[in-house]
């Protein structure tokens, strides 16, 4: 069992620079060594930061690695005077070398090539690392990430460093003057001057978005490189053959010998690519279908006729270029569409044209800017099976911590409610021709979890929950016991879940199907503590695996309620095993500690051993025990079948 505490965080505040401008000591490799492989994380980011943005980031993850790698000096070297910087990097001479190293290289690779001039090593691509078969990137972050991104790529490359030096290394602007001169910046006053014209969102340069050390895989086009490898095998065939005529006597096989053209086309693969070919759903249709799923949405949006966006958007499905960022909920295929897909919706959202398919088993959505090409996305969510309120909904676009839906013909009206406040009203957000107005995405926001909005769509059958977990398809919000769970709609169903909102950013990009809430025991507490609430609330996942059940307990008066197990791939608390036991460690206002546990209606008996050694009938457990001990559960079943603690 854990115990749960509660610790507080430090913020780092900036710190005044030193007096810079004299040179600092002597350092030598083994020093800058050092220094490079206690801060290679750091450095690696800076040098993504003050990278171009047009390779692609795959190139740029590879180039910033190598960068870092290559800033080793030869031998003893003069570094500059080292500024007081956050712990760990203060008065570290070899900190500032491998630092101005990587800052003056990054600086170099985005420099343009000239006929005149032999290029520089760092404009030449990394000969190390190199990863074949893989394409490299960060984990995408919000929209505020994408926002400074994009707001990054239009700088510079000395703004980008001066912009970088100041939010990620915390120095004043006169030693971010200083490093840029160094770097080999003729002008870094105007660097300086063209920084200011970003927001300074300096906290947001730490985010995932532009840590090159954590990084998401996914295979290169696969159909390229296949039809590529076998375009070098019959090359090397054909080679062999011209070889081989040469060496028979006469003319050879004649010229009556047959060949099969290397490339073919396929016709199926073209008309996936043909705008005129998709398939268009009347608006009307979903009426009289047998079924309600994606299959039945009418094409929507003012692009629908945009013959030359739908051409894009399907030549980026069929073969994304290296510009293009992709992303995929897990387990989804990330391929071209084997036939000609149907169109769901074209149009504009906010600032970007957007185009949303549909071909059977996924969603795939395409975006890019109003006023250009680059900086497409095409995202990919998983949709096999999905019906009624799974198929209600889907992301059209995010902006400022606000998300927009495109609903279903069905829904009647859409509303956005705060899941930790039940009792308060839902908040219409209105729909223009199936797309509501935005909604404020609680997955995306940083910082404390102090509320949770959900989305609350309305159709003929009643009202429906679903939240944003930061992919294509909201996750589908239920209540109630394991094979009989309902809809979000009622007030006891809704208090189920106020004090446990803040547990679904842990199902964030996770490809989250469902998330059901059961409230599965009330617990007296030990010496008049009142009553404890346990709650189990499961995860399901489009691909089937990867599903997740939390067993979390909430006090009297309390907001949130605790973690108290957890269980990965496990079929408790699932509707093939509707049945959870779990316990914590509680202190009671008596400062006495207490192994409380418990299990549904259908527990006979509860008893724990190890540390705490104690049992009882029925579904309860509460027995004395001291702070951190550690204790296995078992309970048995009405029909006399034994479970463990969920974990």
């Amino acid at each position: 069992m854990q115990s749960q505490d509660v610790a507080s965080q430090d913020v780092a505040q900036p710190h005044t620079a030193a007096s810079a401008g004299a040179p600092g000591p002597a350092v030598d490799v083994e020093q800058a060594e050092a220094a490079l492989v206690e801060h290679y994380p750091r450095l690696v980011r800076l040098a993504y930061l003050v990278l171009p943005p047009g390779p692609g980031r795959g190139r740029r993850v590879l180039t910033a690695h190598a960068l870092v790698q290559r800033a080793l000096p030869r031998g003893r070297t003069q570094a500059p005077a080292v500024p007081a910087q956050s712990a760990g990097r203060d008065t570290d001479p070899g900190y500032a070398l491998v630092r101005l190293e990587v800052v003056r290289t990054a600086l170099e690779a985005g420099r343009p090539l000239r006929l005149t001039a032999w290029p520089r090593r760092a404009q030449l691509p990394p000969l190390f690392p190199q990863v074949w078969g893989l394409r490299l990137f960060p984990r995408s972050g919000g929209a505020d990430e994408l926002a400074l991104d994009q707001r990054l790529a239009t700088l510079s490359g000395p703004a980008r460093a001066a912009y970088a030096l100041r939010g990620l290394e915390r120095l004043p602007d006169g030693e971010v003057r200083r490093i840029l001169r160094t770097a080999g910046v003729d002008q870094p006053e105007a660097a300086l001057a063209e920084a200011n014209g970003v927001p300074a969102e300096y906290p947001l340069l730490d985010s995932p978005e532009f840590d090159p050390c954590s990084l998401h895989a996914r295979p290169t086009d696969l159909r390229r490189r296949r039809q590529h490898t076998r375009a070098a095998l019959a090359a090397a065939a054909a080679l062999a053959v011209c070889g081989a005529l040469v060496a028979l006597p006469g003319g050879g096989w004649g010229a009556d010998g047959a060949a099969a053209p290397v490339y073919a086309r396929n016709p199926a693969a073209q008309a996936a690519l043909d705008p005129a070919r998709l398939t268009k759903v009347p608006a009307t249709a979903w009426k009289t279908a047998a079924r309600t799923d994606f299959s039945v949405w009418p094409a929507r949006g003012a692009l629908t006729g945009d013959t030359a966006l739908l051409r894009r958007a399907l030549a980026v499905w069929a073969r994304p270029g290296p510009t293009v960022r992709v992303s995929a909920t897990p387990g989804t295929p990330t391929g071209g569409p084997s036939g000609p897909p149907q169109l769901l919706y074209a149009g504009i959202v906010d600032s970007a044209r957007v185009a949303v398919f549909y071909d059977g088993l996924r969603i795939a959505r395409y975006a890019e800017p109003k006023d250009g090409t680059a900086g497409a996305a095409l995202d990919f969510a998983r949709v096999d099976g999905a019906t009624g309120t799974e198929a209600s909904a889907l992301v059209l676009g995010r902006a400022d911590g606000n998300v927009r839906y495109l609903t279903a013909p069905w829904v009647t009206g859409a509303a956005e409610r705060d899941l930790m406040k039940p009792a308060a009203p839902a908040t219409d957000v209105g729909l223009t021709d199936g797309v509501t107005g935005p909604l404020a995405s609680a997955a995306l926001r940083q910082g404390a979890c102090t509320s949770w909005e959900v989305l609350q769509l309305t159709d003929a059958q009643g009202v429906r929950l679903s939240t944003d977990l930061g992919e294509l398809v909201p996750a589908h919000l239920t209540a109630g016991q394991p094979g009989r769970a309902g809809e979000v709609d009622g007030a006891a169903a809704l208090r189920d879940w106020a004090p446990f909102a803040c547990s679904l950013a842990a199902e964030r990009s996770a490809g989250v199907r469902s998330v059901n809430a059961w409230a599965f025991a009330a617990q007296p507490l030990p010496e008049a503590g009142g009553t404890g609430s346990w709650v189990c609330t499961r995860a399901e996942t489009w691909r089937g695996d990867g599903t997740v059940s939390l067993a979390q307990f909430r006090t009297p008066g309390s907001r949130y309620g605790a973690v108290a197990a957890k269980g990965a791939d496990v079929t408790a608390c699932g509707p093939r095993d509707p049945q959870v036991l779990a316990g914590v460690l509680w202190k009671s206002g008596g400062g006495q500690w207490y192994l409380l546990a418990a299990g549904g209606r259908d527990t006979t008996s509860v008893r724990a051993t190890g540390g705490v050694t104690a049992s009882a009938p029925g579904a309860l457990l509460a027995a004395k025990a001291r702070q951190g001990a550690q204790a296995s559960l078992k309970g048995t079943l009405a029909g006399g079948r034994e479970i463990g603690g969920l974990r």
